[in-house]
């Protein structure tokens, strides 16, 4: 089920006046402490820590009804079906998962993702009966901290766009809403095909260094820094998909790391590119279109049915190549950044992704 948000349970402030002087930190600045929201943290013995793997049933748990609730399924557990999103993020960087405890019991967690100079976190849920009681903040703070200590130039996350408490929640921490991002899908054709394209998990080990390294060449062009190299391993060491790599004669021209089917992002039936990108310049849009279609054979090659993407909408020709590939949109967000710069979503830029 390919319907999850990144951040249910996050702190409601729908009001920009309320709640001013509340605990906020960010990469360049020190906590302001709000004494009533103090009271109350310390009052339920609010404690933040890494998430261990013994925590993972309790964080998907949690992850599910969140979301479940938020959204108003008559299930909330039946939240994104069979995909798996907490332990395959943990597993793939487990320094990089926080655990909010409360009075001792697990009442939240945030996932952070580096992708070279680009950072951006999520999900980031908490548990309904613990709501508006300042335990996203608390997650929050190491989050921050965390990417000062990597260094990323650019962060960001995927919100609720109808949601001002979501909205005004990250701009204490110096996230700025921009453009929509769109999740689209579209039916897979079981007979599609593309040239010149392969897959990472056919290069030998010894092949998958020198492939990392052209995909580094790539997404650098894109932006500088950018780096996919632990998602693409992160994905081939748990089986969760494959890598789509796109060649111009011997020049590795694009790629896309893809989640398919039951236990990974992606769930039953389905292909999700969780990220996607052509190495730019004149003839990007043609690549891009070219990497789309890679995309479907991949997916039908794999036998599902479906194949979804982000996109922000930015990206104008990227969004136009993917409405003309039949791609259609599911649901939408808003992407928030810090700095308010665009980074990688510009018009130029043909890019797959949607920080969730």
């Amino acid at each position: 089920m390919r319907d999850a948000h990144r951040d249910a349970g996050a702190d409601r402030e729908p009001n920009p006046d309320v709640h001013r002087g509340r605990v906020v930190r960010d990469a360049h600045s020190h906590p302001v402490t709000d004494p009533d929201l103090t009271r109350e943290l310390r009052a339920m013995d609010v404690k933040v820590r890494p998430l261990e793997e013994r925590d993972l049933p309790e964080a998907d748990r949690i992850f599910r009804l969140a979301f479940g609730t938020f959204m108003g399924l008559p299930d909330p557990m039946r939240f994104a079906g069979d995909s798996d999103w907490i332990a395959t993020r943990w597993r793939a960087r487990p320094d990089a998962v926080f655990a909010a405890d409360a009075d001792g019991t697990l009442v939240g967690s945030n996932f952070v993702t580096r992708w070279g100079s680009v950072g951006f976190f999520g999900p980031l849920t908490v548990r309904p009966d613990y709501w508006d009681r300042g335990v996203a903040r608390r997650l929050l703070e190491p989050t921050m901290e965390l990417f000062t200590r990597w260094g990323v130039s650019h962060a960001g996350l995927f919100t609720f766009a109808q949601s001002p408490k979501h909205v005004v929640l990250y701009q204490r921490f110096g996230f700025w809403p921009r453009f929509l991002t769109t999740i689209m899908g579209k039916v897979v054709d079981p007979a599609a095909a593309a040239p010149d394209w392969s897959r990472y998990s056919h290069a030998s080990r010894a092949e998958q260094a020198g492939v990392l390294a052209e995909c580094r060449t790539v997404t650098d062009a894109v932006h500088p820094g950018l780096d996919l190299a632990d998602e693409i391993a992160a994905v081939a060491a748990q089986r969760l998909g494959d890598t789509v790599l796109l060649r111009g004669g011997t020049e590795l021209v694009g790629l896309a790391v893809c989640h398919r089917g039951a236990g990974s992002e992606a769930g039953s039936g389905t292909c999700y590119v969780k990220f996607g990108a052509v190495r730019p310049g004149a003839d990007a849009g043609a690549r891009f279109d070219r990497l789309l279609a890679a995309c479907e054979a991949y997916a039908a090659a794999e036998g599902m049915a479906h194949l979804v993407a982000g996109m922000n909408l930015a990206r104008e020709d990227a969004y136009r190549h993917m409405r003309g590939r039949g791609f259609r949109s599911e649901f939408q967000g808003v992407a928030m950044h810090r700095p308010n710069e665009p980074g990688y979503s510009r018009p130029d830029r043909h890019v797959i992704d949607d920080w969730r």
